[in-house]
């Protein structure tokens, strides 16, 4: 940035709020967004339009970069955290394979390249 270029209203104090954030919890909040997209996409919203919201595709990649967060994440999160993240991304795998026509083999569903296989 040059010297006439000015930061933008703001900037400072959100870099200075985001910097006192510990990891665990940017990670942790990355991936419960992750989660809630996921859950949706696998036709798990609440309301009457479940169904509509459903888009196992998108779900497919969504929990795929959630298991890649989990399991790199996983021996820096502790065992409280690791844990958590990991059952909710089970949950996610298994409600993906629930909602699925066509069944993926065993370690080919999203993010099982990752996680192993979910049965």
């Amino acid at each position: 940035m040059s010297s006439t270029e000015q930061t933008p209203v703001g900037a400072d104090q959100a870099t200075r709020d985001i910097a006192e954030v510990a990891a665990v919890e940017v990670i942790t909040t990355a991936a419960v967004h992750l989660m809630s997209a996921a859950a949706v996409k696998c036709g798990l919203a609440e309301g009457d339009d479940a169904e509509e919201l459903k888009d196992l595709d998108e779900a497919r990649k969504l929990i795929t970069a959630l298991a890649a967060l989990v399991v790199a994440s996983a021996p820096d999160l502790g065992n409280q955290h690791a844990r958590s993240l990991r059952d909710g991304l089970r949950s996610l795998q298994l409600a993906f394979r629930e909602a699925s026509f066509v069944q993926d083999a065993p370690g080919e569903g999203p993010g099982e390249k990752y996680t192993g296989s979910v049965v």
